[in-house]
């Protein structure tokens, strides 16, 4: 875990609260690194995503119409 850290209270529905608790035992890990953990993938997926978008930013848009047309001509629906 980072030497720096903060302090932050969140609420947990019991059942959720409960099996990051277990979780944890079965790991040998404290439920904030579980937590940071998912945090992080969560951040960096959409950090993905909106490199994507940046990316795609570029490409001729087409009507939802027009997107079902195409599939039909090359078999796909």
């Amino acid at each position: 875990m980072a030497t720096e850290t903060k302090r932050i209270t969140i609420y947990f529905e019991p059942d959720l609260h409960k099996a990051l608790r277990l979780k944890a035992v079965e790991t040998s890990r404290s439920v904030s690194e579980l937590v940071n953990e998912v945090v992080r993938a969560s951040l960096s997926e959409d950090a993905q995503d909106l490199a994507a978008f940046r990316e795609r930013a570029g490409e001729p848009l087409i009507s939802y119409d027009e997107m079902i047309k195409r599939l039909r001509e090359d078999g796909r629906t």
